[in-house]
């Protein structure tokens, strides 16, 4: 089979043929159809997070068909359609995973980064990482949804807020083109906040009742004239322009940080105690929640805006993303 790898921190991808893996107990094996390219998959390529074995294959965006089943596999069969994302299986032994905190466990296992994920025509998956995939979702349009789609959709339905809130999505981008759509067919007030006009008429096509300028208008000044938000989900990567965001939140109203930004959020006490607004972050979800959101998605029509690409364009499309000229989540299919 050929896969992508990665042979150490800041190396080049490059093609390689290595022989087709069996799956282990309580393992199966995956004959990838598309696997989406992540802004996390930088971890990889520049060895900045924990655990990373190298010659490393990243992707944990990934869809496909069963092929193998190992031993020990009693509810998954071959040839049923799944996907797997960020939360890629755990130990169910530590103080996290007995709570049910299975996505900060400190043995989380994350595929691409922990073991080999799906840039490649196989990949090998433990059981508790499988999502089962909808029938009406195509295999490219599901595999975005298994990271940039599920964690906003987690987000977004563990936020509080309830049909008819004002509910903002800041950034219409990888995560926030989906957000928008969430929100909107969650049957929340959806505001979308952007920088520049030219991305007003896309964010009223993805379902948003209202969009801000943060070029020309106060995006807090204006969601405190609609009566205050009572979500906003920062999708952006700059903390910096969520700062000021916080101003807009009404009463219990909540920042929730989904885009990773190294910048500092700054709250003035003044500003959140009144008001009891709060910040928080959310990480993605279970495989469970995936299926959660595969399933809302293919029911409401909800879909990632893709491109795709070749597994054997995987470095261009890799350059693609992180470029941020994507519109909005790059694919690679074998």
């Amino acid at each position: 089979m050929r896969v992508v790898q990665i042979a150490k921190p800041n190396a080049p991808f490059e093609i390689v043929e290595r022989p087709i893996p069996a799956p282990g107990p309580r393992q199966v094996r995956i004959k990838v159809e598309a696997c989406g390219i992540c802004h996390s998959d930088a971890y990889v390529a520049t060895g900045t997070f924990p655990g990373v074995h190298y010659p490393a294959v990243p992707g944990h965006e990934v869809a496909g068909r069963i092929d193998a089943i190992g031993p020990d596999v009693t509810t998954w069969n071959v040839g049923q359609r799944v996907g797997v994302g960020w939360f890629g299986g755990v130990c169910f032994v530590c103080d996290r995973c007995r709570r049910g905190d299975f996505i900060t466990c400190f043995n989380l296992k994350v595929p691409g980064i922990h073991y080999d994920g799906g840039y490649a025509d196989y990949m090998i998956a433990p059981i508790e990482a499988l999502a089962s995939i909808p029938d009406e979702l195509e295999a490219a349009a599901a595999a975005p949804l298994l990271c940039a789609g599920i964690t906003t959709f987690n987000a977004l339905r563990n936020s509080g807020a309830r049909p008819g809130d004002l509910v903002a999505i800041h950034g219409i981008g990888g995560l926030g083109h989906l957000g928008v759509q969430f929100a909107a067919k969650m049957g929340f007030h959806t505001v979308a906040i952007a920088r520049g006009r030219d991305k007003e008429q896309l964010a009223l096509d993805l379902g948003a009742h209202r969009y801000i300028d943060s070029q020309t208008e106060d995006p807090a000044q204006a969601l405190m004239a609609l009566g205050g938000a009572k979500t906003i989900l920062a999708t952006v990567t700059s903390g910096k322009a969520m700062t000021p965001l916080i101003d807009g939140l009404g009463i219990d109203g909540t920042l929730i940080v989904v885009g990773a930004s190294p910048e500092p959020i700054e709250v003035n006490p003044f500003h959140i105690i009144g008001a009891r607004r709060g910040v928080r972050g959310w990480p993605s979800g279970t495989s469970v929640d995936s299926e959660d959101t595969l399933r809302f998605s293919a029911m409401t029509g909800v879909e990632a805006m893709i491109e795709t690409y070749p597994l054997a364009r995987a470095a261009e499309a890799y350059e693609r993303m992180l470029s941020g000229k994507a519109r909005f989540r790059v694919v690679i299919v074998p």
